[in-house]
């Protein structure tokens, strides 16, 4: 069995290179895909901690979290193509008033 220090590990690397995108990158789209691999990071985090423990709460979580992130990612497209028509760019520098 794998220990839960790798799952640790490597939900703490999917959630750094998921700051690192969100912080660092202009384009929305990319940033969305960054707040969802942070998401999955901390659903790993759920899933390894509910295996340890041998608890379903965790897994209620991630389910409740996947739902969460498929709503934020439809309102958030739904925005960008708004956004898009409006000002003809996805880049954040170019979508910082909110004034169209």
């Amino acid at each position: 069995m794998i220990p839960i220090e790798a799952y640790l590990a490597f939900a703490a690397i999917l959630f750094a290179i998921g700051a690192y995108g969100v912080l660092a990158k202009n384009n929305t789209i990319v940033v969305l895909m960054c707040i969802e691999l942070m998401l999955n990071a901390a659903n790993i985090n759920f899933i390894a901690f509910a295996a340890y423990s041998a608890d379903a709460i965790g897994q209620v979580f991630v389910i409740m979290t996947i739902t969460v992130a498929a709503a934020e990612v439809a309102v958030g497209i739904a925005i960008l193509l708004n956004a898009y028509r409006a000002k003809g760019t996805i880049e954040a520098s170019g979508l910082k008033s909110m004034r169209w």
